[in-house]
């Protein structure tokens, strides 16, 4: 089955641009991710970091006033 493939892929032209694509798409999102990683503040880091452990009071205020 792979042989099928492999042939279909061959008689199509210019097929061989599309892995370089791929690629360059693959490498630029990290580049990209690794660009903001180093230009974030650490407040921002720790802000996000904490936001599960934090309470939202105003989601309980709004349940008691529902009430």
């Amino acid at each position: 089955m792979l042989k099928f493939i492999k042939h279909h892929m061959d008689t199509i032209s210019g097929i061989g641009i599309y892995p370089v694509i791929s690629f360059v798409l693959f490498f630029s999102f990290f580049l990209g991710m690794l660009w903001w990683i180093r230009s974030v503040s650490k407040g921002h880091i720790a802000h996000m970091t904490a936001l599960p452990l934090v309470e939202d009071l105003n989601t309980n205020d709004s349940v008691h006033h529902a009430n």
